[in-house]
């Protein structure tokens, strides 16, 4: 079994930092990412409020330029997720699916994933006109009539973005006002191709071999009917990237992570970092500050408990 000094679940934003930090201080790391590192900003299009972009910058340009910072350093990368986590003589023992490693401390960056709307026919064509990803999957739409579901930054970013290439989108969100950002609110409102439709929940996908449909139902009136889309994109917000944490790591109702302000969570030498945290703020800028407070205080707690 492999032994480090600290290991760092999840290559996102969070991730990548508190490698750097750990590795610049010597610290012998292990790290373990089942996909590509970036996480979620590997799907963003464009980030426009990320320091140093004035003119913003695609989310793969971005986490490119953060990858590169790491290829000065030697260390062991596990293209693997955790599976359990478990105490074991002064030390923690993750079980990844294919290997088990033993670290001093943990940096717990996993993120998050799309949280799902739970409505009839979501799972059935999920892949066959259901997506959570407008970069991914948005040219496969182009030139046809599609709904977004949400009223948040997120849903907001994805309609602006869809807009670029679909005939019509429909924007559907349960209350009577956007959430998101002035900024994306304003240019959603001058879009010509975009329709808000308020106060609006759909309760079913429709269709036979692919979406054809969405019924949708009225929040005030009670009034139903079927939105003609062949594309709907869901953007609800997020559920945490966990399912393996060890006993006695304690968490928010949602399952995020709670932490104090130096990333320390309520076991010793495990820490969390990024959108895996109980926090409001969900932003790369975040993550990134998060991944450093967390290196830097696992470093301490290496000195500490030598």
């Amino acid at each position: 079994m492999k032994e480090y000094e600290s290991f760092i679940l999840g290559g996102g934003p969070a991730g990548i930092t508190a490698a750097l930090y750990l590795l610049r201080a010597g610290i012998k790391v292990g790290w373990a990412e089942k996909l590509s590192p970036g996480g979620q900003v590997l799907l963003t299009e464009n980030i426009d409020n990320y320091p140093g972009f004035p003119q913003g910058v695609k989310g793969w340009e971005l986490i490119d330029k953060f990858t590169a910072h790491l290829d000065q350093f030697e260390f062991d990368k596990f293209r693997d997720e955790a599976i359990e986590i478990r105490s074991q003589s002064g030390s923690y023992v993750v079980k990844l699916s294919e290997s088990e490693i033993s670290a001093r401390t943990l940096i717990i960056c996993t993120g998050a994933r799309w949280r799902k709307l739970g409505i009839p026919g979501e799972k059935k064509f999920t892949g066959r006109g259901v997506s959570y990803c407008a970069v991914c999957d948005g040219n496969f739409f182009r030139g046809q009539e599609v709904a977004c579901i949400g009223g948040g930054d997120t849903a907001l970013e994805e309609s602006l973005y869809l807009s670029k290439l679909v005939k019509k989108i429909y924007l559907i969100h349960r209350r009577n006002a956007l959430r998101g950002a002035k900024i994306y609110q304003d240019k959603i409102f001058r879009d010509p191709k975009i329709e808000i439709l308020y106060d609006t929940i759909a309760t079913e996908f429709a269709g036979d071999t692919s979406l054809t449909g969405i019924n949708i139902e009225n929040a005030l009136t009670g009034s139903k009917s079927l939105l003609h889309v062949t594309g709907a994109f869901v953007f609800i917000g997020l559920d945490p990237a966990g399912g393996f944490f060890p006993p006695g790591l304690e968490t928010d109702a949602l399952g995020f992570i709670k932490t104090d302000q130096e990333m320390m969570t309520s076991l010793p030498g495990i820490f969390a970092a990024g959108d895996i945290r109980s926090k409001y703020c969900r932003q790369v800028s975040t993550a990134v500050g998060d991944g450093a407070t967390a290196a830097y205080n696992a470093q301490a707690y290496l000195e500490h408990n030598s």
